[in-house]
């Protein structure tokens, strides 16, 4: 029996699990069995390439599925990519699981320090990092319905205005409106140090511009 070929599978096991342990304990897309299946397999990928590689000496690469391995992994990942409203959630978890495959393929040739080290700094990452998020001074997301002249140049005078505020755009949809007036929703993402109320300001003073949410007339 090979004990090495035991062992490895086994690291994988231990490894993998320890990060999706993590992913398990988040209640995310992902969890524990997931990433444990990932690493072994990535184990078994390059044990495959070294014994094909014994077996059949002519074959001129054998890092060829391991190599297949890394970008395979990216379909996986997309799958635990969702996106909620104006968030986008999953891509730590896609990340996790492409991290997983590369300590697998680490452990599956033999270098089990750099796979240790890995799994232990992702853990690191993953568990005590998250716990300083809330210090960081991060961008918010930030959706407004307005009413607004139905006239040439008005989301150019409107987008003036957000990019003054160093406001960042992801989406605008406008209604075909036939009357004077048309309805336009935005998707802001606003920096550090601007809120609501500072983009509600700004905005009421562009001439015919309303908000059409009544509570986020009330905040402004």
């Amino acid at each position: 029996m090979n004990w090495e070929m035991i062992l490895k599978l086994v690291l994988a096991m231990v490894f993998g699990g320890l990060i999706g342990l993590e992913r398990e304990i988040g209640n995310r897309p992902a969890g524990y069995r997931t990433h444990t299946l990932v690493c072994m397999g990535s184990v078994l990928v390059m044990m495959t390439s070294e014994f094909m590689l014994n077996t059949y000496s002519h074959l001129p690469d054998p890092a060829r599925l391991g190599a297949q391995v890394i970008s395979g992994i990216g379909f996986l990942g997309a799958g635990t990519i969702l996106k909620d409203g104006s968030r986008v959630r999953g891509l730590t978890t896609a990340a996790s699981l492409w991290v997983v495959a590369c300590i697998g393929l680490a452990i599956g040739v033999g270098f089990y320090w750099g796979a240790l080290i890995a799994t232990l700094l992702s853990y690191v990452t993953l568990v005590f990092l998250k716990k300083f998020e809330g210090f960081v001074p991060s961008h918010s997301n930030f959706e407004i319905s307005l009413e607004i002249p139905n006239s040439p140049g008005q989301i150019a005078k409107i987008t003036s205005v957000l990019s003054e505020l160093n406001i960042r755009v992801r989406d605008i949809k406008v209604d075909s409106g036939e009357g004077d007036h048309t309805c336009a929703f935005f998707n802001l993402v606003l920096p550090p140090g601007i809120d609501k109320r500072t983009v509600g300001a700004e905005l009421s003073r562009l001439q015919g511009v309303s908000f059409l949410d009544k509570e986020k007339e009330e905040e402004h």
